[in-house]
């Protein structure tokens, strides 16, 4: 499995924010958002393969119980299966970060889906290939709903103009989600572009019961690599 990244930090999104983590970041993806933070993992990725016995020793030579398992799309690699059960035994906490659209039976205490709304797909001059193949794939309700199923989760939208919070309440729906489990966070990755589009957001959260998720780790960090 080629893995981009291994490394020691603080969980800034979701349920657990504020959690020391260590994080396992897979290379490669099924989609192309536009505005991925992670190209290194999407676009371009890079990486070196890397076996489910060394990937478990790096992880566990932390010392550290939470676990994120994150790409990229985690999901597209069946040796996440033997690497979850691993650490599992080994009792570390395991939260996978994904969009969503593919299903592995494996085990995950926290399933952090984030589902790509219509508002991630570059335009056919950025990628005309990306334009068509993204948006097709960027949504698969029936795997979302089975992994909600299967597992204790979270969803995380990015939203980032006021019209993409209709395609939010129409997709929780469609999924039937628990509105105490959904977080809206804001799209960039300067602390003044969040801050813009919170005066905005983090009230509608408010008015329609669902979580503002900030993305401290832009606050606390900055968008740098290993953080």
């Amino acid at each position: 499995m080629r893995i981009a990244e291994i490394y020691r930090s603080v969980q800034g999104e979701g349920l657990l924010t504020g959690t020391d983590s260590v994080f396992v970041r897979a290379s490669g993806c099924n989609l192309r958002c536009w505005f991925c933070d992670t190209l290194y993992a999407s676009w371009e990725p890079e990486g070196e393969d890397r076996g489910v016995a060394e990937i478990a020793e790096s992880v566990l030579a932390y010392g550290v119980d939470h676990v994120v398992l994150t790409g990229g799309e985690p999901m597209l690699f069946a040796e996440m299966i033997p690497l979850c059960e691993r650490l599992h035994e080994a009792g570390r906490h395991l939260t996978i970060e994904t969009a969503g659209t593919l299903h592995l039976p494996l085990h995950c205490d926290l399933m952090s889906i984030s589902p790509k709304l219509s508002n991630s797909t570059p335009s056919y001059l950025q990628n005309p290939r990306w334009n068509v193949r993204h948006d097709r794939a960027r949504r698969a309700d029936e795997v979302a709903r089975r992994l909600m199923a299967e597992h204790a989760y979270q969803l995380k939208y990015v939203v980032d103009l006021p019209e993409d919070c209709d395609e939010v309440l129409e997709s929780i729906e469609s999924l039937g989600a628990d509105p105490d489990r959904v977080y809206l966070m804001p799209q960039g990755i300067e602390a003044s572009g969040l801050a813009r589009i919170a005066t905005w957001l983090a009230p509608w959260c408010a008015r329609h019961g669902f979580r503002f998720c900030p993305r401290r780790q832009i606050e606390w960090f900055g968008a740098t690599r290993g953080t």
